[in-house]
């Protein structure tokens, strides 16, 4: 089995105190043996790394790294949660939307960033089911936003 915390050292991915929520809302949600967390979007150190439309503001592949941001985002508040990410039997699911201009339809090439990135980390528990859907508007203009469900031993 894949040692989480060790593969993230291997490819230079430091993961974050988890962001603070930025409503009223909690960051995670554990019942029995599942874990949700709530929306993410790609801040790195509190900045946006990219904000606007994924097809007009931005190419696909600035969304696929505003997707891989927002997924260190999401592992960020899921160690907050559980304290280690050796926990993580498996990722369950996968909620993503794209800031999307009129007529952009690519967003399942722009979440590969956060697939890709958890099966690079996680390997086999790291492959999930996925929504990548498309959306005329996100808060604070991110151009991604997504939340997992993870199960956890």
């Amino acid at each position: 089995m894949v040692n989480v915390e060790e593969r993230l050292k291997e490819v230079g991915i430091t993961i974050p105190n988890p962001p603070k929520p930025a409503a009223v809302y909690v960051p995670a949600k554990t019942v029995g043996n599942l874990v949700y967390t709530s929306g993410q979007d790609c801040r790195d150190n509190g900045k946006l790394l990219y904000e606007g439309k994924v097809g007009s503001d931005l190419t696909i592949e600035q969304g696929y790294e505003a997707a891989r941001q927002t997924m260190i985002n999401c592992l960020a508040v899921l160690k907050g949660e559980i304290g280690n990410l050796n926990r993580v039997k498996q990722v369950v699911k996968l909620l993503a939307f794209v800031n999307s201009a009129p007529g952009f339809v690519e967003q399942p090439y722009v979440i590969n960033g956060a697939s890709e990135l958890l099966e690079e980390v996680f390997g086999e528990r790291g492959k999930h089911a996925r929504s990548a859907i498309s959306s005329n508007e996100l808060p604070f203009n991110t151009p991604v936003e997504i939340e997992m469900i993870v199960e956890i031993e």
